[in-house]
């Protein structure tokens, strides 16, 4: 239980700060603005490059990652379901699905699969597969979503080309592919500026939630309900009934699968959503409430499959 703890006092901690920050009105009126755009167009491709050009992409093909993907798309797939027919939008209902399936694999489940799980290369297929496949279609989808889809058939084919976020992630998996080896005084600066990403997200989270109301009760009561009940129930029960019943898994690996899916919705999502201004209330209460409900859930599956 001490991982997930002190995976969660340490995102509690900066959020905090973030909070005080904005509280205080240190940063001014656009703190929480530049943090976002500084998050979001240099330091997350940055992290995204340097995990990647360093991983070993063979993990993306592991048995494990198929019941993750499975129980991503089953939980994403209901909420879209429920978007398209209550006329949410596209850009809301993306912002929704991403919170209801995209697992905080970083800067939490890091930590977790350490403590929890024993070995915190178990979260790299998860962090891979989301990194490499779900952000660039979901950020395509926004980018469409918008003013994009007014320009010409060539230009919208190369929308994940123009997104930072994309760029940063095939950049990545393209040197790690190949095998090319990054000199380390290109690396290193990239690596430094990479390291202000996961702290510039949670202190515009923080910043975020001065004077915003209580999670759940906004215009967006709904989505936000949904959204959470799908990521903190929906997407780990799917992950445990796909993972028995359809791939056998047992024992460790059970447990590995079921953890991971159940992590709460990244602080990222937050950053994607105000990029695009869409659905920030919802992503921001959605993943409020499901890092708080994650808590005890993962105990119970620590509890129940440990």
């Amino acid at each position: 239980m001490q991982g997930v703890l002190t995976g969660f006092a340490v995102i509690a901690a900066v959020i905090g700060v973030g909070y005080l920050i904005g509280r205080r009105g240190y940063l001014g009126d656009q703190g929480r603005e530049v943090l976002t755009k500084l998050a979001f167009h240099v330091a997350t491709p940055a992290l995204l490059f340097t995990t990647l050009a360093r991983a070993d992409l063979s993990v993306v093909f592991s048995g494990r990652l198929l019941v993750t993907a499975a129980s991503t798309a089953a939980a994403a797939g209901v909420f879209v379901a429920f978007g398209a027919v209550r006329h949410w939008g596209v850009g809301r209902t993306t912002i929704g699905a991403l919170c209801s399936s995209y697992v905080n694999s970083g800067n939490l489940g890091i930590p977790i699969a350490a403590y929890v799980l024993g070995d915190a290369s178990l979260v790299a297929p998860v962090l891979l597969f989301q990194q490499i496949l779900v952000t660039p279609i979901a950020l395509t989808v926004l980018d469409l979503s918008g003013a994009g889809e007014k320009g010409p058939l060539w230009q919208r084919l190369l929308t994940p080309l123009r997104n930072p976020v994309a760029v940063g992630a095939l950049s990545g998996v393209l040197i790690s592919a190949t095998g090319v080896h990054v000199p380390g005084p290109v690396m290193e600066p990239i690596t430094l500026i990479a390291n202000m990403s996961v702290p510039a997200v949670l202190l515009a989270f923080g910043i975020a939630l001065r004077g915003s109301p209580a999670p759940g009760r906004g215009r967006d009561r709904q989505p936000v309900l949904l959204s959470v009940a799908l990521k903190s129930v929906g997407q780990p029960v799917a992950a445990w009934a796909l993972a028995t019943s359809v791939f056998g898994l047992r024992g460790p690996q059970l447990l590995d699968v079921v953890v991971t899916s159940a992590l709460p919705a990244a602080q990222n999502l937050f950053t994607y959503a105000s990029r695009y201004r869409v659905g920030e209330s919802l992503a921001q209460e959605s993943i409020l409430l499901s890092t708080i409900l994650s808590v005890p859930v993962l105990v119970a599956v620590a509890a129940l499959l440990g």
